[in-house]
């Protein structure tokens, strides 16, 4: 009897931690994702650009609460409006496209309020340097697709950045800001 109440109980925490083992793994949608940044100019306006090359995936247990999204940005795919700014964006006096191609958030630790994510953090590399940074959720939801018939998370995340902790140094001297907003809207594609 003792030996079938131990195989009972190991069975039991076996399956226990397997039902708790849910992390789903989702593909980022390039259509329905967007980084963009903003930086005051002279106080006067706000100059925004966009990334429109990204890829990336988001691993998520929600049983668990835990998570790793890893976000990767093509700094030659930055995006103003404005082509001459573009190519100023890219040139070595800023993002240095042609010696630092891509940007990167890796972020793996997820805070939760009840079944919403609020926040990500983790590292943010850009010119090859990396620092820690927090990305608060607006807003976070699961929902079924009904174009894709399957399962997609997403959110609006939002951060705040000293711009020369990276070595973008531009226009300080000029009385640019340091302090820059990026602003992330992501969605993904259960796999």
């Amino acid at each position: 009897m003792r030996k079938f109440l131990f195989a009972l109980a190991a069975t039991a925490a076996f399956v226990g931690s397997a039902a708790q083992a849910q992390t789903a793994t989702y593909a980022i949608d390039p259509s329905h994702t967007f980084a963009t940044f903003e930086i005051s100019h002279f106080g006067a306006s706000v100059n925004r650009a966009r990334f429109d090359k990204k890829e990336g995936t988001v691993q998520l247990d929600k049983t668990a609460k835990t998570g790793k999204v890893e976000l990767t940005l093509q700094i030659d795919s930055v995006n103003s409006g404005v082509a001459p700014f573009n190519k100023h964006l890219q040139s070595a006096e800023i993002f240095d496209a042609e010696k630092f191609p891509t940007a990167k958030f890796v972020g793996d630790k997820f805070t939760f309020d009840g079944d919403k994510v609020v926040s990500v953090s983790g590292d943010l590399t850009i010119k090859g340097k990396t620092q820690p940074v927090t990305f608060k959720a607006n807003q976070f939801a699961c929902y079924e697709s009904p174009m894709l018939k399957r399962e997609v998370c997403g959110g609006d995340f939002e951060t705040t950045i000293d711009r020369t902790a990276f070595g973008v140094d531009y226009g300080v001297a000029y009385g640019f800001p340091k302090s820059v907003r990026i602003v992330a809207q992501i969605e993904a594609v259960k796999q």
